[in-house]
């Protein structure tokens, strides 16, 4: 018997989903929407670039296809709130509904509530999504390699940056590197989970970094769970860590953060990560 195609199964979801969307919200009442809002791709690359320090996306998430509600009580906002006390260089928002409990509504929310660089968090098909993403406050925009053609992924990193958007871009295996890379990706994420079968290999990492090219930026996703992961990957060459599960299973995801970074969220919350919901709309 053949193992079920998770992957093939959510990306069908999210072309329906989309397409009712855009019935409920024509693209060009979309685009008008976008264009109101002023994307930071540069920052989002700054904060998963820096040098000198761990750099930690960390994720919002209340659900996930491998282990089912991770949090009951979800709050993304007082989250990203917390994630941005702890130091995180920048926040992922998942907003796919059907198979992990996300919504565009979590990313406003989160928006209004830090001034932390955003991604949108989703199985990103279409223009159209990437025009929900800038309306609703992302500063980036996740392209996944195994769930696009190669002329769709060329397409939408274009679409990307003429919407102000970075992409992070995700591959799996070599022969996705390859595509991301033939793309034009300048930041790529190597996920650890195989997503169509939910399998962790986080050897994968270890196996794809000779491949990327020193000016491409490196990210390490999924089965981080130790600070000595994160700085062993960072010495391979890594300069960003995306993580979700392991701080949304934690009683307290921000202080999780904060162990994982050897920060304190006390000393980090006397400075002012975040802006109020006033003052991030004058900024933006």
């Amino acid at each position: 018997m053949s193992t079920p195609d998770l992957l093939a199964t959510i990306v069908a979801a999210t072309r329906r989903i989309v397409e009712v969307r855009q019935e409920r919200e024509p693209q060009a009442a979309l685009e008008k929407r976008a264009a109101a809002a002023s994307p930071r791709a540069d920052r989002f690359r700054a904060a998963v670039s820096g040098p000198d320090s761990i750099n930690v996306v960390a994720e919002c998430k209340r659900r996930s296809p491998s282990r089912g509600v991770l949090r009951a009580d979800y709050d993304p906002a007082s989250i990203a709130r917390g994630y941005a006390g702890a130091g995180a260089a920048a926040i992922s928002v998942l907003t796919e509904p059907t198979f992990f409990d996300g919504a565009l509504d979590h990313l406003s929310a989160v928006r209004r509530a830090v001034d932390t660089p955003l991604l949108r968090k989703d199985f990103i098909v279409s223009e159209y999504q990437l025009l929900e993403a800038r309306a609703c406050g992302a500063d980036a925009a996740l392209l996944i390699v195994a769930a696009l053609e190669a002329p769709a992924l060329a397409s939408l990193l274009a679409r990307a940056a003429d919407l102000g958007l970075a992409a992070l871009v995700e591959v799996h295996d070599a022969d996705e590197l390859a595509i991301a890379l033939d793309a034009g990706a300048q930041i790529v994420g190597v996920n650890n989970r195989n997503l169509r079968t939910l399998d962790v290999d986080v050897d994968a990492s270890d196996r794809l970094i000779r491949a990327i090219p020193h000016h491409v930026v490196a990210v390490s996703e999924s089965g981080l769970r130790t600070t000595d992961d994160l700085v062993r990957l960072r010495a391979r060459g890594y300069r960003a860590f995306l993580i979700g599960e392991r701080l949304m299973t934690e009683t307290d995801p921000a202080a999780a953060l904060a162990r994982l970074l050897g920060r304190s969220v006390s000393a980090r919350n006397d400075q002012k990560t975040h802006a109020t919901t006033e003052d991030t709309e004058v900024q933006r």
